[in-house]
Order: C-alpha cells, then sequence, then structure tokens
C-alpha cells in the first residue's frame, strides 16, 4: 500500500474502504473457518462420511423428520427455504433428495441412497440446542450468553448450563470442550483431564467409588493413561475444558483402542478430526480474499483515483445508510431484490467521470 493511501485516509477522517475490507477479511476468515474445504457448486455424496458444514431444512422436511444437507446444496437445492446452520458435523453424509425429502430429487446428485444409516442426528437438526432444548438465537432469553461445542456430542450448550462450579474464565485458553453428559458417560477421561484441563473443574468425594472404567487387573504395561490416586478417591464432575494437544496424550494401547471403540470416542485418536484442524484446512484451501483483492487494487491506483473512489465510496455507504433507514422504521426485511434494485439505482445515477488533461500544469 502507498504511503499517498495513507495520507488520503486521515485526510478523509471517516469509514474507509480499507477498514471495510479489514472488516470483510476477518469475516471471510470466519467463514473459511465453518465451510472448511466445502465445495458450494458440488454435492458432498460422493464423498461419503465426512466432517462438513450442514444445514436442516425445515421447508423440505416435515417437523418429525431430521436431515443434513450440505453447503452446495443449500444453495441448489434449498435456496430461499427456511434452514438451519448447524455448523459442523463429523462422519456425516449428505440427506438431499434421499427417502427423507418426500420424493423431491437432489439436483446436483440425483442418484443417492435412500438413507444414510451412519448419520447421526441430535435435536440441532430440530432447532433446539443445550440441555435447556431452546433454539438459537432464543427470542425469549435476553441474556446473551455464549454458546460453546462439544467435541464428543457436538451438541451446543449455554455456558451457564455446563455445570460448572466456577463462571468460565475468558483467557482460561482451552481449546475443546467436553459436556458434563460426554465426561459422565466417559469418565476414563478425567485421568487426562488432571493434566491437560485449561482450568480447575469441579471436584467431589467419591467415598468408596472407584474408576471402573478399566479393569486394572488387566492393565498392559505399554498403557500410559494417566492414573487418579486411589488413596485421594476423587472424582470430577462437570463439563471439562481441556488445552490444545490433549488428545496426543491418550493411550493407544491395545486395551485402551478397545475401550475407545466401546464408548465410540475411538474419533478422539484422529489427528483430523479436531475442528481446529479442519478451521486450518479451510483456510488453506481458501482463495485469494477480497481484503488482498481490494489491496492490490487500490495500491495499483494513482493519488486522484484513489481519492475519486473514496468520494464514491462515502457517497454510496451514505445513500445506503439512508436506504436502509426506511426498512428499520417500517419493520420491514430486506431482501436480495432490495438490495440489487438499490445498486441498479446508483448506476444510473452514477456521475460522469471528470477527466484530468495530461497538459495541466
Amino acid at each position: 500500500m502507498s504511503e499517498n493511501y495513507e495520507e488520503i485516509v486521515e485526510e478523509e477522517n471517516s469509514l474507509t474502504m480499507l477498514d471495510v475490507l479489514r472488516e470483510e477479511n476477518q469475516l471471510e476468515e470466519d467463514a473459511y473457518a465453518v465451510l472448511g474445504a466445502s465445495d458450494d457448486k458440488n454435492c458432498t455424496y460422493s464423498k461419503g462420511y465426512t466432517r462438513q458444514a450442514l444445514y436442516a431444512c425445515k421447508t423440505c422436511c416435515e417437523k418429525s423428520v431430521r436431515a443434513g444437507v450440505c453447503l452446495a446444496c443449500s444453495f441448489h437445492c434449498h435456496e430461499g427455504h427456511e434452514l438451519i446452520e448447524l455448523y459442523t458435523k463429523r462422519h456425516f453424509r449428505c440427506d438431499c433428495g434421499n427417502s427423507k425429502f418426500g420424493g423431491k430429487k437432489c439436483n446436483l446428485d440425483p442418484s443417492k441412497d435412500s438413507t444414510n444409516i451412519e448419520n447421526q442426528y441430535n435435536h440441532n437438526f430440530d432447532g433446539l440446542y443445550c440441555i435447556c432444548q431452546r433454539p438459537y438465537p432464543d427470542p425469549d432469553d435476553t441474556v446473551n450468553d455464549e454458546m460453546l461445542q462439544c467435541i464428543i456430542c457436538e451438541d451446543w450448550y449455554h455456558s451457564k448450563h455446563l455445570e460448572c462450579e466456577k463462571e468460565i474464565p475468558t483467557d482460561s485458553g482451552y481449546d475443546e470442550m467436553i459436556c458434563a453428559g460426554c465426561m459422565k458417560k466417559n469418565d476414563f477421561l478425567w485421568n487426562y483431564a488432571k493434566k491437560y484441563t485449561a482450568f480447575t473443574a469441579t471436584e467431589i468425594s467419591a467415598g468408596d467409588k472407584e474408576d471402573e472404567s478399566i479393569d486394572v487387573k488387566n492393565i498392559p504395561k505399554s498403557c500410559t493413561m494417566p492414573r487418579n490416586n486411589p488413596a485421594k478417591r476423587i472424582v470430577s464432575e462437570g463439563s471439562c475444558f481441556l488445552m490444545e494437544g490433549w488428545r496426543s496424550a491418550l493411550c493407544t494401547c491395545e486395551t485402551c483402542k478397545e475401550l475407545y471403540r466401546e464408548k465410540h470416542v475411538a474419533f478422539l485418536l484422529d489427528p483430523t478430526d479436531s475442528v481446529h484442524a479442519y478451521e486450518e484446512a479451510g483456510k488453506i484451501n481458501s482463495r485469494e480474499s477480497q481484503y488482498e483483492k481490494g489491496m492490490k487494487a487500490l495500491a495499483s491506483l494513482g493519488r486522484v483515483e484513489q481519492l475519486t473512489a473514496i468520494e464514491e465510496y462515502n457517497n454510496m455507504k451514505e445513500r445506503l445508510k439512508q436506504y436502509l433507514q426506511k426498512f428499520a422504521e417500517n419493520k420491514k426485511v430486506v431482501r436480495e431484490e432490495d438490495i440489487k434494485e438499490f445498486f441498479s439505482e446508483m448506476e444510473s445515477k452514477k456521475r460522469p467521470k471528470v477527466v484530468i488533461p495530461t497538459y495541466c500544469r
């Protein structure tokens, strides 16, 4: 970026295109993180069961039917429909056009099996979340409570419903969360949590209770699972917030692997399973961002062209603000065609360019 442009930004003393490009860049990064390596043109069905961004279509499916469609199908088969964004689900195959859709075929891949027997569904597909079984955003909840996703059940929870003794610190530095219900079902994970929790978990006296997740008589010498001190007879409860890298500490002896399979959590050993790995893959596979394109375009302009571009941008910004204000006052929803109409009018009212003669001195 040239020094001239920085001077122009200071001269204008207003929201600039640079600010917009930076904000758009952050939005794009967030989108790439959610969508990963998703293809917006081709259905993912042929890829089989994989982690991907999913949507539930309430327009096409009856209320009691749970189904998920991929990103491309949300565009090409369900445009304008009532869609519920589900973020990501692991080991899922696109349902679009199968028996759950009442005879409506997928526009991108019409030759699909009638069901995907390995798909797992929870109440998120109904638009409900957490143990409170409420929608998000919740129209009846006036408190803006952050929601966190459990890496095992993949449900979303309000922070106030995670059964934590203390408030979750914002600077705790945790990487992944396992909800209280999943920690109870997989209580052997507390053995790792003692070392890898990002902050202290709730603890209760266990009395005579012992860890029964593994038969201690059959533990091989190769097992590296940490053990709680039996003399303390303390077990933990509640949700668990784990630091980055904790999965690499999981024991991979045959006894533990069998335990993971029995508990249906063998995916914890897969280095590509984590949401962090999924998000990084999305960022790597992303194309050149609008921010990068915009910065290159601005850098290529001369000073007069930069001034003209900034003036036109600020003019458009003010007109758009006035245009949208009418919708806000009348409590009307802004539709795609409304935005197209606005820019069409802007185009027709565009002022002719001022040509600066090259002989001016």
